[in-house]
């Protein structure tokens, strides 16, 4: 239950003074709803207010604040502006302009025969220097009034900056003073003020605070991980020890060894399987590093154990896909491998269940069938989630919950993760990262070419399919936008590229149904399809070893994270690859220096770290998902610089001082309320 103390803050936007319907629905397209939410959209800038006696060109563009005699009001007409025309200290005139004045309250504003001291923005119109509806309009006795330095928020239509900042006055005058969830030495160290002192001061746009705040948030996800990995680990599991002897055998049936991160990977699940306390352990490896052979390893060690292990994939062809690669390792070493997805329906589907509850089914591949009421393991120990991001935290629970005790969890990702947001996503986890590249891997020629040679691209394309070739078209919108910019639309290149190659181009995007996206997936793997249209859905997609060329269009507007996935779609079988990054003809010198980044390198790790430095962590990990840090103030830089100081307070208080039960404790509790983690504790045991 919320302590008390925070009730105040974690009020309806409503119970602030001045706030009505309307205004309430304005800020709610800023996400913010309640109070708490106010305090946590800090400053996104400051403006800076000179004092001036007189104006001149040399002061355009800045905001000034001035005193000026009123001496008319100039309007066209009702519906045109009113000029309000004064003069500075030296006589020389000065515009102050209204588009609108409703009710006379310009008017009201500057009195003619007045002084008034006004603030706002110098700009020119033609030969005159003006302020247009400037920010501040006092008598001269309340000049003082005036701030020189005021903060700037995110705003969003028909709400004024000086709004906004009134309603965070309000909202201040809420924040009660907190306990300490800090380290006393952290904070002596840093020389950071109090929680609610830190807050009043980043409103007041005082970036050298805004390091205590995200520090706070980050605390509180390290600390909510580390509770959650406790909690497991009190559950307890199953003890999974194998003879290593259907690892054995499947791995010398192979035709080539294991790498050596392959090895170590393996050994290190093997031995999280052996213990009490449940794994669970990250698999992280590049786009073909070989996950597929590590999982089944583990998959095989919980068989050899008397277990059964259940893999679960975010679509039927990609868990259809696991299948076949399975079923193609496994051999005759005796173990039976069966898929279970929405297809599988009638006496097959009951075949499978019930020899499933009855163990004669060692390992179960499939989608989120797997984890359905009526699906009963005999006995469950080991969980593989390939794809993670694909599904939400309840759904991993689900099939974990499918287990007596706690099922063992390997999570396993293709998307190479830097390791500041490796400990912010998964600091309850341990980590075996794959960053070997098994033989027969064909290198992915990547190239750089403009839109402007878009018709060389196609013709080369057409060389390559009227030699029986495969090849991907990512585009990054499925239509045109609204707004009328001129991007590549996934389905307007499908209906170009087909009409001049005919039915062997398909399209497919995240709009589709399930059924409609994997028929289309599965004739391009079949090759009744030689040429796929896409969005980024393909992005985590089947192996297709025929397809040698991927053109991604408008590369800039992609992630370095993402163009190194989708390329990662070619280059797996024996043909010469190439990947063609189309791009606008026109872009920054930082969207050159991405893309010159993923041109000379193929190793996704260096990839991913250089695209947090330059792109922020957005959405490296793929799909947002419920139960994933979700950080309102902490910035990338400051994860990297914060997150391992975090990640050892939590530590400390956790596994010295006691948890939440200690004499930091009650702070602690507070502290996770406060940022959302008290929730999280309870699900994010699955990863």
């Amino acid at each position: 239950m919320r302590p008390d103390i925070l009730n105040p803050l974690f009020a309806e936007i409503a119970a602030l003074k001045g706030v009505g319907p309307a205004l309430q629905r304005q800020l709610e397209r800023l996400d913010i709803a309640r109070v708490i939410d106010l305090l946590f959209h800090l400053p996104t800038g400051e403006i800076e207010r000179l004092r001036v006696d007189a104006v001149h060109g040399g002061l355009e563009g800045k905001v000034v604040t001035l005193a000026v005699d009123v001496v008319g009001h100039e309007t066209r007409g009702p519906k045109s502006p009113l000029r309000v025309r004064v003069l500075d200290g030296d006589g020389n005139p000065l515009d102050i302009v209204f588009f609108t004045d409703r009710g006379g309250y310009a008017r009201q504003l500057l009195p003619i025969g007045e002084r008034r001291v006004v603030s706002g923005r110098l700009d020119r119109f033609g030969q005159n220097l003006q302020i247009v509806h400037p920010d501040h309009v006092v008598v001269p006795e309340k000049a003082g009034d005036i701030p020189e330095r005021e903060a700037v928020y995110g705003l969003t239509e028909g709400l004024t900056n000086r709004r906004l900042r009134t309603l965070v006055e309000h909202a201040l005058e809420r924040v009660p003073e907190l306990p300490e969830w800090a380290g006393a030495s952290l904070v002596r160290q840093r020389g950071w003020p109090r929680w609610h002192e830190a807050l009043a001061a980043a409103h007041a746009n005082d970036r050298a605070v805004r390091d205590r705040l995200a520090y706070d948030e980050l605390l509180a996800n390290q600390l909510a991980l580390l509770l959650m990995r406790q909690a497991s680990r009190r559950r307890g599991a199953l003890p999974l020890r194998g003879d290593g002897s259907l690892i054995e055998a499947m791995l010398r049936a192979l035709p080539y060894r294991p790498t050596g991160a392959q090895q170590r990977a393996i050994a290190e699940i093997t031995g999280d399987l052996a213990q009490a306390a449940p794994m669970l352990r990250l698999l992280q490896g590049d786009v073909g590093s070989g996950k597929t052979l590590v999982a089944l390893a583990a998959m095989l060690g919980a068989v050899e154990a008397g277990g059964q292990a259940a893999m679960l994939a975010p679509t039927e062809i990609l868990a259809r896909q696991h299948m076949a690669n399975i079923a193609a390792m496994l051999g005759g070493i005796g173990v039976r491998a069966e898929i279970l997805t929405g297809r599988e329906k009638g006496a097959q589907r009951k075949a499978i269940l019930a020899d499933l509850a009855a163990g004669d089914i060692h390992i179960l591949v499939g989608t989120h069938a797997i984890f359905q009421e009526a699906v009963d393991y005999r006995n469950l120990g080991l969980v593989v989630v390939d794809e993670q991001h694909r599904f939400g935290v309840a759904q991993r629970l689900m099939l974990a919950d499918k287990a007596e005790k706690t099922a063992h969890m390997l999570v396993m990702t293709a998307t190479p993760i830097p390791r500041t947001l490796t400990l912010t996503q998964y600091g309850e986890m341990d980590i075996s990262k794959l960053d070997e590249m098994p033989p027969g891997r064909t290198p992915v020629e990547t190239r750089v070419i403009s839109q402007e040679r878009l018709e060389e691209v196609v013709e080369g394309v057409g060389r390559l399919l009227a030699d029986g070739g495969r090849a991907y078209w990512v585009c990054p919108l499925v239509e045109e936008s609204e707004t009328g910019a001129e991007l590549a639309a996934a389905d307007a290149r499908h209906a170009m590229l087909k009409e001049r190659f005919g039915p062997v181009v398909g399209l497919v995007h995240g709009r589709m149904k399930g059924p409609d996206k994997d028929a289309v997936m599965a004739d391009f793997q079949a090759g009744r399809i030689q040429l796929l249209v896409a969005t980024t859905v393909v992005e985590v997609g089947v192996d297709v070893p025929e397809a040698s060329l991927m053109v991604i269009e408008q590369a800039e507007r992609f992630g370095l994270a993402q163009l190194h996935q989708l390329r990662g779609r070619v280059g797996r079988g024996a043909a010469r690859s190439v990947c063609l990054l189309v791009r606008a003809p026109n872009i920054s010198e930082t969207a050159r220096s991405r893309l010159a980044l993923i041109r000379r390198s193929n190793d996704g790790f260096e990839i991913a770290e250089e695209d947090l430095k330059l792109r922020g962590g957005g959405e490296l990990l793929g799909v947002r998902q419920s139960g994933d840090p979700e950080f309102r103030i902490a910035t990338p830089e400051q994860v990297g610089a914060l997150v391992e100081a975090a990640r050892d307070d939590a530590r400390l208080l956790v596994e010295h001082e006691g948890g939440l039960s200690g004499p930091r404790g009650e702070a602690a509790r507070i502290l996770l309320y406060l940022f959302g983690r008290d929730a999280a504790v309870g699900l994010l045991r699955s990863g």
